[in-house]
């Protein structure tokens, strides 16, 4: 691989870290905090059940652990960007004064990061194969 080549590559992958690692980081306080009191009236609202709160907040903290394994990253980015897609639609569709600019921020944020570690994906599924 010519310098520039690896030196770009190597600029890339630090740049996804700087992005990865800090919505990891909100993605599993946001997650835990579904755990507490704070949501219940909220997710009452939306009219699915509790257990959707304990759903979210099983996949955001897992989602987020994902973000931090290599091998995992990429799908634990299709992953978050799915369920960030719901909350987005949540927000605008079944929530009184709902605001979407949060869980789109995320959604975006996972979808950059998928689309970057796309190659990630394929080699996970090569490697369960075995």
């Amino acid at each position: 691989m010519p310098a520039q080549a690896s030196t770009a590559h190597v600029v890339r992958n630090v740049a996804l870290w700087i992005l990865q690692v800090p919505l990891a980081a909100y993605l599993a306080y946001s997650g835990y905090t579904l755990f507490g009191d704070d949501y219940v009236a909220k997710f009452d609202d939306i009219g699915l059940g509790q257990w959707l709160r304990y759903v979210t907040g099983v996949l955001e903290i897992g989602g987020a652990i994902g973000l931090l394994i290599p091998p995992l990253c990429g799908l634990a980015a299709i992953g978050l960007a799915l369920v960030m897609l719901g909350a987005v639609g949540t927000e605008l569709f079944l929530v009184d004064n709902g605001d979407a600019v949060l869980p789109l921020t995320l959604m975006v944020a996972a979808a950059v990061v998928a689309w970057f570690r796309r190659d990630t994906v394929p080699a996970l599924l090569t490697r369960l194969r075995r």
